[in-house]
């Protein structure tokens, strides 16, 4: 026996995660909302739900006293927190000048989660590095105390030596952070962590330490009760990034040796224990090419990457965090901890990959269909067809987590997920996960947090098709193209006339692909399609479905899905080929023929228009009109998904 009814002070795949568990178990719901996610997943999903406030997360997701009233309304047992709100806790709790936990226990709320001593000691990068030191726990060199000002992160970081990183202290989730060369960096870097970490955690203050080139992200998953008893649940290697944002995550990781894995385990556990831990955690370590490792940070949560440590443990964490709270011993012994088989998780983002790998895209999901037909495959989302993707909240769309007894398999389930997985309505980053996970030098497993800028240094641009795979979408579109004009002649019912039926056996098309125009000769038999393509046949069959948005297409014996995102009356039809969307024109010979007398549309000249990226908020200005500005000089400064970003010109002129 737990707890009778539970508050998640959540949102998005988290609270979700956490409702099923909860279901489970047998324990009632509480969900809050902010005013834009009153018909969220989340909400619908749980017993109860209650509105705290406007969209942005200040005035409700962290709006403690809001959530106060909420626990104190519904007579919640205990409280799942989200990680902003533990460090609002601390903000809240010195605001009142009261302590939050014990005010709390005198209502009788649990909190599910680490004692607030341990989120304060681990919260707080600069305290928990001085604890990790302590506890034996191999630490990154770097200045242990607040840095005041600019002038101070020069000094600074001459005495440690560039390359430093500059963090927020309270920070996380690749905000507040800057990497810095040379002093120039370290100014302009101070004073955009110091206002993003103001932002994001009402908390402006820095750290400097060394930045290690080149290396490996590896954290191990801990687990431990309120009895002195701790266990290290293996290791994730989350070395993909961008933006010091993990993309692709894995459990067990490819570079690590029982020896290595151990030792990073013993150092987890003894750093838990130092802070008298309990619930479950991670321990994120930086893990050099010679295989020495340094304590980076540790988050007093469940990461988002937590189910690959679900899958080859089998464990439920958030069971194991519920029943920790309530008190109970941990049910399992070091020995019994497994590592079985193989986890992938691809974190499917609303965002244009195309764009410094991944700039956020909001909209309304049109379409919206899981690949959970494909064995092995677990989705954590939180949205559904016709979920509303908005600049409020970070853009995720779901966690793909694909399980093998290896990597091969579990590598392979993954790109037949991501081929199968239907996303209509908003940018999303399918296709630079499907790179990532094909790519040669990932699949033998020499990656590191640099991954994406050395594999990809002119930036991402989808996947390049060799001749083979080009005449292969060729022919896919050439059918389906086809396929389509026979549809549209087929009638139902008989009309009074009988209509002499078309006894047309083959189609002479002319496809535009990227930059070039090809001849195409496609021509019937039975249900299956030959296609003369660069002087080469291929057998195309298929269903042919073209009411269902995913296709089975078999080209000479070899099975590929494909998606069709879209077509216009003018030929243009754009088709999800292995991954990335590629635009197509097929037309008649006689239509292509005449096509080269239609005037071309002039291309509007951006380079005098500034644009952003991506949708966001204007934080600041530093023009006004009439101003004359020179290329690269900033303009103003735009917050997205909590991220500040600079815009620049493009060119010299006058505003």
């Amino acid at each position: 026996q737990t707890f009778e009814k539970l508050l998640i002070a959540n949102r998005g795949e988290i609270a979700c995660r956490v409702i099923k568990t909860c279901k489970k178990m047998g324990i009632k719901t509480v969900a809050i909302h902010s005013d834009v996610d009153a018909n969220a997943v989340h909400v619908k999903m749980a017993d109860e739900s209650v509105c705290v406030g406007p969209a942005p997360t200040s005035k409700s997701y962290l709006n403690m006293d809001a959530i106060m009233e909420v626990i104190r309304k519904t007579r919640a047992q205990a409280v799942s927190l989200n990680e902003s709100i533990c460090c609002s806790c601390f903000i809240y709790r010195k605001q009142k000048s009261q302590i939050l936990l014990s005010s709390q226990a005198s209502e009788g709320v649990t909190f599910i989660g680490p004692d607030t001593h341990a989120i304060q000691a681990m919260g707080d990068k600069i305290e928990s590095k001085l604890l990790a030191k302590n506890a034996k726990v191999n630490t990154i060199p770097g200045f242990d105390g607040v840095v005041k000002d600019a002038d101070e992160a020069v000094r600074i970081a001459r005495e440690i030596g560039y390359p430093v990183m500059i963090k927020a202290s309270a920070g996380g989730g690749g905000k507040g952070m800057r990497i810095a060369w040379d002093d120039e960096e370290t100014r302009e870097g101070f004073r955009f962590s110091s206002q993003e970490a103001a932002s994001s955690f009402g908390d402006d203050r820095l750290l400097i330490e060394k930045f290690i080139d080149n290396p490996r992200h590896i954290e191990i998953q801990i687990l431990a009760d309120k009895h002195g008893n701790a266990l290290w649940l293996n290791e994730r290697e989350c070395s993909i990034q961008r933006r010091n944002q993990k993309v692709v995550e894995e459990a067990p990781s490819t570079f690590l040796d029982p020896e290595t894995r151990r030792a990073m385990g013993e150092q987890a556990v003894a750093l838990a224990k130092a802070v008298k831990y309990s619930s479950a955690g991670t321990v994120e370590f930086l893990v050099d090419s010679s295989k020495n490792f340094y304590f980076l940070e540790m988050n007093t949560r469940l990461q988002v990457e937590h189910p690959v440590t679900e899958c080859i443990t089998g464990l439920d964490l958030v069971q194991e965090m519920i029943r920790v709270a309530k008190g109970y011993p941990l049910r399992h012994k070091q020995a019994d901890i497994p590592i079985n088989g193989w986890a992938v998780e691809c974190r499917v983002y609303a965002e244009d990959p195309y764009k410094s790998f991944g700039l956020p895209s909001i909209g309304k999901l049109s379409q919206y269909q899981e690949p959970l037909h494909v064995p092995s495959v677990r989705v954590d989302s939180g949205i559904q067809q016709g979920s509303d993707i908005s600049i409020y909240y970070d853009p995720m769309i779901s966690k793909l987590i694909t399980y093998g007894s290896n990597r091969a398999e579990a590598l392979k389930r993954m790109e037949e997920a991501l081929d199968n997985y239907v996303i209509r309505g908003v940018a999303h980053n399918i296709s630079l996960l499907r790179e990532v996970i094909i790519h040669p030098r990932f699949v033998q497993g020499d990656i590191s947090t640099k991954f994406l800028p050395e594999v990809y240094p002119d930036g991402f641009k989808g996947h390049k098709l060799t001749d083979l795979e080009r005449r292969e979408l060729l022919a896919t579109a050439a059918s389906l193209y086809v396929a389509e004009q026979l549809r549209s002649q087929r009638f139902l019912g008989t009309p009074r006339i009988p209509i002499a039926k078309s006894k047309r056996r083959s189609w002479e098309l002319s496809v535009r692909l990227e930059d070039g125009i090809y001849p195409v000769e496609v021509s019937k038999d039975g249900s299956s399609f030959s296609v003369e393509v660069d002087g080469m046949k291929l057998n195309v069959t298929s269903e042919w479905n073209l009411a269902s948005p995913l296709l089975s297409v078999t080209i000479d014996g070899t099975q590929r899905t494909i998606q069709r995102i879209s077509r216009n009356a003018s030929g243009e039809t754009s088709i999800q080929f292995l991954g990335t969307v590629y635009k197509l024109q097929i037309l008649t010979k006689v239509a292509a023929e005449l096509s080269k007398y239609m005037p071309e549309k002039a291309e509007e000249d951006t380079s005098s228009i500034l644009r952003s990226p991506m949708p966001g908020a204007v934080v600041a200005v530093s023009v006004k009109p009439g101003d004359t500005v020179s290329e690269g000089q900033e303009i103003c400064v735009i917050e997205a998904m909590k991220m500040q970003n600079s815009m620049i010109a493009a060119k010299t002129g006058k505003v």
